[in-house]
């Protein structure tokens, strides 16, 4: 037989002593799994023999979970440095009114090449390719961050996010189902 599909077949056994109740959970834990994500938990869940349509359920929603998540918590830190900057900036600014004459303002820290290159980049794709494309390269925990802290409304972001964890998790599922059934059979 098969060394492969021996190998599926004993993982799918040992997914069968779990609870069926709790098999998806298991699955939606590993969505949340940066590098693992929906991309990659839906394919355990469909190797180990879930269906298909609930692997890519729960590795779908636990991806948008923890990427909610990390959006909120990106965003409330983000809001909290820029009130904080705009505090040290009118402490700032009375201070060059009783500064001396002749005294310089201090000049503001410039980017540094990588926010530079986001930005451009950004720019060029937006938040939907950059969301989509996204996962290419890094997982979607960091793509959403990057977005949200450099400014991108969190709404348009948990939405291009969860298209892409869609998308994604639906394409990954599907190629992984078929090469199951092939291996299988």
């Amino acid at each position: 037989m098969n060394p492969i599909a021996d190998l599926i077949r004993g993982f799918q056994e040992l997914v069968a002593q779990v609870p069926e109740v709790v098999q998806p959970l298991i699955v939606l834990l590993a969505g949340m799994v940066p590098f693992i994500e929906g991309e990659g938990g839906a394919p355990i869940g469909v190797i180990g023999g879930i269906h298909p349509i609930v692997a890519g359920m729960a590795a779908a929603v636990g991806n948008f979970l923890a990427v909610l998540v990390v959006v909120l918590v990106t965003s409330r830190t983000r809001e909290a440095v820029v009130s904080r900057r705009a505090v040290a900036a009118g402490g700032a600014a009375m201070d060059d009114e009783t500064a001396p004459a002749g005294a310089e303002a201090q000049p503001a820290k410039p980017e540094s090449k990588g926010k530079q290159r986001f930005k451009r980049w950004l720019v060029r794709f937006g938040v939907p390719g950059a969301s989509l494309l996204g996962p290419l390269a890094i997982p979607t925990h960091f793509t959403a961050a990057t977005l949200v802290g450099s400014g991108v409304p969190r709404g348009w972001v948990l939405l291009w996010q969860g298209i892409a964890i869609v998308l994604w998790t639906t394409l990954t599922t599907s190629i992984l189902w078929f090469a199951v059934q092939a291996v299988l059979s």
